[in-house]
């Protein structure tokens, strides 16, 4: 009977290394002018921004990525077919301005669109691709973020081959681009996900990072702290498909935004860094704050974000008004980040095995709090993130433990965002999430699962219905796939969300909405 892989005691995933010739180790970081300017932009913006974070320290920092978006390009193509840039708005030239980037450090990043028209109304690049490609390279840039609007249909399988596309020309350059795809954006939030997910298992194959969600709000625009958390909400979804190599991309920082407060900026920052996501700075640079350049360079969370493994932290428990999340780092050390979503500052306690680690490991346990950077009193039992403000992250970082890791946390599906849930009855539901030791699930290194409330049970399909008893501890392990099914290995059932709440075991299907699930990070995907 084959069992599930999991991570060795640091939590890793299986297939950490590097891959050979990997374009992105890290995430990038960085600026991109959209979020801020729209199609308001010029030479200026990005020769200023370059001053920018050089002089505040953001370039020191690692922020060495300067990203153009749409409507750098005149309306109409030249009469050879290759894009031409907008003479008005880049008096220089591209050339001069890469070459102008690269030599204060930085690494220059272009935008195109897959379809034939940008999102702006810019001459877009399909069946222009060869040409295009060719024209960005020989200008001197070194990355390429690429919409998806204006494509003949909005059918996943056009998306699929006009990317494909790219692709093959990408993997056959010379000289190949950074490729940052926006396709999966174009499907979120419909009522059936396959599309999504689909467009997900290809898009991380195809380049080193992909926009999964709507964009963040732009300057002036809407409620920045509700933009913020839809992207964030999309996120959790998808920590399965981040790997080395390869990133799931949440969108800009958008820092200025008038509508944030400044816990809610420091949110968004400690949860990217969590998420090992890209950190890529929509904001007028030149009138940047102390207070953001502070949390924007702040050590201890960038070491969190650039972090080699690239984890994705995922969700330990969720309610209400708590968001818990973890993940390992290449040290070994254990991430603890804590979103108070609540109107009201509190506290929140959080023990040692939510965070996946054993009763005991608490005899020596450091825990520094990366917004301090102080070393805080730990307790026996656990952590005490204290005085959380509304919408404010507490973030810390936990080493010098006793014992393995075991990835801890909720098994939730990703469509309804219901949590599994056991009862002392043995049965095992669907239900809203409400933080409770009856949903958060340990995935022992022996392929079995069980919950915190019942550690003497474990996970079964008996016959189609998915029940929690010791019996199972013995027979029922789980396998779990890039497609998000959680798989029985004896019956090769699927996790699954019936209509009525109960939990059962089905027939797999292609990524439906009813057995795709988000599991803790550190448990092998296959």
């Amino acid at each position: 009977m084959s069992q599930l892989l999991l991570a060795t005691a640091a939590g890793l995933v299986v297939n950490a290394a590097t891959p050979p010739g990997n374009l992105l180790p890290l995430p990038p970081m960085g600026f991109n002018n959209w979020a801020r300017y729209t199609t308001q932009i010029n030479q200026s913006i990005f020769v200023d921004a370059a001053d920018a974070m050089e002089r505040t320290g953001l370039l020191k920092a690692g922020y060495n990525y300067i990203n153009l978006d749409d409507a750098w390009s005149t309306k109409q193509r030249a009469a050879n077919g290759s894009m031409v840039w907008d003479s008005e708005k880049f008096p220089d030239g591209m050339p001069w301005l890469t070459a102008h980037l690269k030599s204060k450090g930085f690494i220059p990043g272009i935008y195109t669109d897959a379809g034939n028209l940008s999102c702006g109304g810019y001459p877009g690049a399909l069946d222009h691709e060869e040409i295009d490609l060719k024209t960005f390279t020989e200008w001197g840039f070194e990355y390429l973020k690429m919409d998806g609007c204006s494509l003949p249909d909005d059918t996943e399988e056009t998306y699929h081959e006009v990317y494909s596309r790219w692709n093959k020309l990408l993997k056959e350059a010379e000289h190949p681009l950074i490729f940052s795809d926006s396709a999966p954006a174009y499907f979120v939030g419909r009522d059936n996900l396959t599309d999504w997910y689909s467009t997900m298992g290809w898009a991380q194959e195809y380049g080193q990072l992909a926009r999964h969600c709507d964009d963040i709000a732009n300057y002036g625009e809407g409620n920045a702290w509700k933009s913020m958390m839809g992207n964030y909400g999309q996120h959790v979804r998808l920590a399965r498909y981040q790997k080395p190599g390869y990133i799931n991309d949440p969108d800009f920082l958008n820092v200025d935004n008038p509508t944030y407060s400044l816990d809610e900026k420091k949110s968004q920052f400690a949860l990217w860094c969590s998420f090992s996501a890209p950190l890529l700075l929509s904001t007028d640079l030149t009138a940047i704050t102390d207070e953001e350049v502070e949390f924007l360079t702040n050590k201890d969370l960038l070491a969190v974000d650039q972090d080699s493994l690239i984890q994705q932290a995922t969700l330990v428990s969720r309610d209400e008004t708590w968001d818990v999340l973890s993940k390992s780092l290449d040290n070994g050390d254990r991430l603890l980040t804590i979103l108070n979503k609540g109107d009201a500052a509190a506290d929140l306690d959080v023990s040692w095995e939510r965070l996946g680690l054993p009763a005991e490991a608490a005899v020596d346990i450091k825990v520094k709090n990366l917004w301090t950077g102080k070393q805080e009193k730990a307790s026996s039992n656990g952590i005490t993130a204290r005085s959380v403000p509304s919408h404010g992250t507490a973030v810390f970082r936990v080493s010098n433990f006793d014992g393995p890791v075991t990835p801890t946390g909720i098994i939730f599906n990703t469509f309804s965002l219901n949590c599994l849930t056991d009862d002392e009855s043995g049965k095992v539901t669907w239900a809203n999430c409400t933080a409770s030791d009856a949903q958060t699930w340990r995935v022992r290194d022996d392929g079995h699962i069980n919950s915190l409330a019942q550690p003497d049970n474990c996970l079964a399909d008996a016959n189609g219905n998915i029940q929690s008893s010791q019996s199972a501890c013995n027979t029922d392990t789980w396998n779990y796939e890039t497609s998000g099914n959680l798989i029985n290995a004896g019956s090769s059932n699927c996790l699954t969300e019936a209509e009525d709440g109960a939990a059962s075991g089905e027939r797999c299907g292609y990524e439906t909405n009813e057995q795709v699930v988000g599991l803790p990070i550190g448990v092998t995907v296959n």
